[in-house]
């Protein structure tokens, strides 16, 4: 078992999360500590500029790094854990370009400088050896949330609700701890409806769902947003955070327009299921989006079975990414497989990520 840090700054621009856990990285995960620092305002426009690659790229990763260095600090004080008791971290860094099918992603963070901050070795740059190779980079999560869901009933699907929404499908049998796997990306999470808020509103989000649920849905939108060919496909498969143009919803009321994107989310999820070898029995939820009433609501209509949120469990919906990626530092560092050919589309079990040792 080691002592590992996992930091996640994910594509709803929201924060840092970070999570101490104890791990072998395989079967093993024992959370100890967990805390969200929030962007500033001036800060996530800056980050918001370099989507896509553009703007000032170099000045916003020092910032992002340090900003995650600062993390790791203010997690240790609060765990009450010494750095030099802390064998690796794993730092996802900030998705700015994702493009597969041009076997280009991209994260910004530094590793190097994180590790000379923090005196703590670092893994990084997860995805780019998984891209390299001809898979989707996309998502990371599933052999984490399979080793989660050991003793659960299944076929279970975990839906991790972010700025994009991905699944992770765990079968009865298969190799692995808990049975066969398949994960992708299923469609929009909350980054539209984020960004519809902002437009209309200046707020950040719609807390709770609170401004969808006084809205109606558009049919005529939500049928053509839900025309986008990537519906069609087989996971796995990925996605960036601007894939889907929202001017289907222009010119709607603020509620209208949210409670459109609300259910083009939950419609998304449900499209992936004639798509898996066998309906789940049950959703769980982690994420943002298990906060939104309303998105949760839609989601147990469209699906029909139950959907909970994943503390149903005793799990934390909102530490679980950054306790991911501590989990997958330990795998990379003993050379195990981050992603396979049902989550990613890779070739082959691989690998991946880069190692900083401490200075």
């Amino acid at each position: 078992m080691r002592t590992v840090i996992g930091l996640m700054s994910g594509t709803s621009m929201d924060g840092i999360d970070a999570a101490l856990v104890r791990t072998d990285g395989e079967t093993r995960v024992e959370p100890v500590a967990f805390l969200t620092i929030p962007y500033e305002d001036g800060f996530r426009a800056e980050l918001r500029s370099c989507l896509g690659g553009t703007g000032p790229v170099e000045a916003v990763e020092r910032a992002l790094t340090d900003a995650h260095a600062d993390a790791v600090r203010r997690l240790l004080e609060t765990a009450g854990v010494a750095a030099p008791a802390v064998d690796l971290i794993g730092f996802h860094g900030h998705t700015i370009h994702h493009a597969p099918e041009e076997r280009r992603t991209w994260q910004i963070g530094d590793g190097a400088r994180l590790a000379a901050a923090t005196g703590i070795a670092v893994v990084n740059d997860f995805r780019s050896a998984d891209v390299a190779a001809g898979g989707q980079g996309a998502p990371l999560v599933p052999l984490f949330h399979r080793a989660l869901a050991d003793r659960l009933e299944r076929p279970l699907a975990v839906l991790n609700i972010g700025g994009v929404a991905n699944v992770t499908w765990i079968g009865r049998d298969g190799t692995g701890p808990g049975g066969a796997v398949i994960a992708c990306d299923t469609g929009p999470g909350n980054a539209l409806v984020d960004d519809w808020v902002l437009r209309q509103t200046g707020g950040r989000y719609d807390a709770g769902g609170a401004l969808a649920a006084r809205g109606r849905v558009a049919e005529g939108a939500l049928t053509t947003l839900m025309a986008h060919p990537y519906f069609d496909r087989p996971a796995p498969k990925s996605l960036d955070r601007d894939a889907f143009d929202p001017a289907p919803v222009a010119g709607l009321p603020a509620e209208d327009g949210a409670a459109t994107l609300t259910a083009f989310t939950a419609a998304s999820v449900a499209r992936i299921v004639p798509h898996l070898p066998q309906a789940p029995v049950r959703w769980l939820v982690c994420g943002g989006g298990r906060h939104n009433a309303t998105l949760m609501a839609m989601l147990a209509e469209r699906l029909g079975v139950p959907v909970d949120a994943v503390e149903a469990e005793g799990w934390d919906g909102d530490a679980l990414e950054a306790q991911a990626f501590a989990y997958l530092a330990v795998r990379s560092r003993k050379g195990l497989a981050l992603s396979l050919p049902a989550t990613t589309g890779v070739p082959r079990p691989m690998t991946g990520g880069r190692f900083h040792p401490a200075p």
